[in-house]
């Protein structure tokens, strides 16, 4: 299935344990050159009817097979993934435009970790219930079952990371999946899939379809979905969701976010610097979870500025497999154009000041045919500006001076940082950890840090408040979102209580 002059072959679907062709394709592109890569085989109606039934047919072997050999199986996966840590990470370069010095050392990894610690946490007894002794003849016990055939919607950001942070519970649980990749960033999806088979996974279990929005429609809306699983922007999720309640689908949500990046006066100035860039350039700012609102005290804001110009250099744009480049293009040409826009919009309309930056390309990478944008600092901005209130999900830093010695100036530092519709994500700087932690309380967001930014751990729950989303993703709660339970009552008294006795 090779095609003539592109990098990868055409990416079929991947259903039954096997590879499915279609009649359509569509291709996915370089982000760092505007050049395809391959062509994608895209999804119809009759073929996710297909992989979802491939799924209902594997469900019922898988969801009776004991958590401990789900769990070996998921282990040798585990063990492959990081095999193959490389080449899955030079996909996900290739497809997403990120360095290769972070996706071979994040983007695999995290995944990996993740079907690591829920592999574990079923075989040590995670899918248990609880028992109450209600009286001295009668007992209460509960249970979990897995839901059934569950759809999965990737995002183009973390592609190989998310598609594991939902196949890894809902595998581990005793469901099964169909996941459908975002149309940018396809390449991983059937990797995944045959070293899911390669492991061990039954045919059906874990099945791959692609294509856009329409697709993923379909998915969402067929009645043999238990669960819809989803990454992505709020107003796309918000539709998701909608669809998937007309049918009492089981959904978690992890959508987008503008969050807030605390200095508080008497934070170190390095690590509030570091924290910062790290909360908006890393990954080239397509981050949900970036803090694009960075909070800086007047008493300190001229240090902070100086400082963050002076360590700008340390962004390196280039050649994205040399281990120094740091620094990719944005992953689409549309998002690119969006991105662009916000930045020009900032300049010409919002008034704020440009201290770095701006809507060209770095001058590392000034004759690339890529999706590439400069890192952009704005200051002086304000509460109110486009910028500051919509998210623009690229490596654009909006520093949001604060009146440090004005009466009450930390409440109204909280209410400004918690004013917006979304609550993904939050984090606070400072020395005083008790202060750290109070902050930290009253801030509207579902994931949070004191004096770091970003790091996401297989061991940490993650989910989004108000308009960022719906349940939450990892850690022990995360295996919740996957199965329900049931509720039992045992009565051993030899006698039903009835209110229908005679007199």
């Amino acid at each position: 299935m090779a095609s003539t002059g592109l990098k990868y072959e055409k990416q079929p679907l991947y259903y039954g344990g096997k590879r499915q062709l279609t009649t359509s394709t569509f291709q996915t592109i370089d982000p760092s050159t505007d050049t395809p890569l391959a062509d994608i085989f895209k999804a119809d109606r009759s073929s996710i009817h297909a992989a979802i039934s491939s799924a209902k047919s594997a469900f019922p072997s898988w969801s009776t097979t004991p958590p401990i050999e789900r769990s070996r199986i998921l282990l040798r996966a585990v063990a492959l993934l990081r095999k193959h840590n490389d080449e899955l990470a030079v996909i996900e370069t290739h497809d997403t435009g990120k360095p290769f010095s972070e996706t071979s050392t994040v983007d695999v990894v995290t995944g990996a970790d993740v079907l690591e610690y829920y592999a574990n946490l079923v075989a040590a007894g995670g899918l248990n219930g609880e028992t109450t002794h209600l009286r001295p003849d009668a007992w209460i016990y509960t249970t979990k079952a897995p839901l059934g055939v569950c759809a999965g919607i990737g995002a183009w950001n973390y592609p190989i990371q998310i598609a594991l942070w939902k196949s890894a519970p809902c595998l581990a649980a005793g469901n099964c999946m169909v996941y459908k990749p975002s149309e940018f960033t396809p390449l991983h999806a059937l990797k995944l899939a045959e070293i899911y088979t390669e492991a061990g996974v039954p045919p059906g279990v874990f099945n791959v379809v692609h294509g856009a929005g329409d697709v993923g429609g379909m998915l969402t809306s067929h009645p043999s979905i238990a669960k819809v699983s989803f990454t992505g922007q709020v107003s796309t999720g918000c539709k998701v969701a909608s669809a998937a309640a007309a049918g009492m689908k089981y959904v978690t949500m992890e959508l987008g976010g503008k969050s807030p990046c605390i200095i508080l006066p008497d934070a170190d100035l390095e690590n509030a610097v570091d924290g910062a860039m790290m909360a908006n350039f890393f990954s080239s700012g397509q981050v949900c979870t970036n803090g694009t609102r960075v909070f800086v005290p007047q008493s300190l804001l001229r240090k902070f500025e100086t400082r963050l110009l002076e360590k700008m250099g340390d962004v390196r744009a280039g050649d994205l497999m040399d281990p120094n480049t740091n620094f990719g293009p944005l992953v689409s040409k549309p998002h690119h154009e969006k991105v662009t826009r916000y930045i020009r919009h900032g300049i010409e309309q919002d008034g704020a000041k440009l201290l770095y930056g701006g809507a060209g390309k770095p001058k590392s990478v000034a004759n690339s045919n890529g999706y590439w944008v400069q890192p952009t600092i704005f200051t002086n901005c304000t509460d109110s500006m486009l910028i500051t209130r919509e998210e623009i999900f690229g490596p654009v830093l909006c520093i949001l001076p604060y009146h440090d010695t004005a009466p009450n100036w930390l409440d109204k530092l909280v209410d400004r940082a918690n004013d917006t519709p979304m609550g993904l994500a939050a984090g606070v700087f400072t020395r005083d950890l008790d202060l750290g932690h109070r902050v930290v309380a009253r801030l509207e967001a579902g994931i949070t840090w004191v004096n770091t930014w970003g790091e996401s751990p297989a061991e940490m729950s993650v989910g989004g408040w108000k308009m960022s989303g719906l349940g939450v993703e990892n850690g022990r709660r995360g295996i919740e979102a996957w199965v329900r339970n049931k509720s039992t009552l045992v009565e051993m008294g030899g006698a039903v209580a009835t209110s229908f006795s005679k007199l």
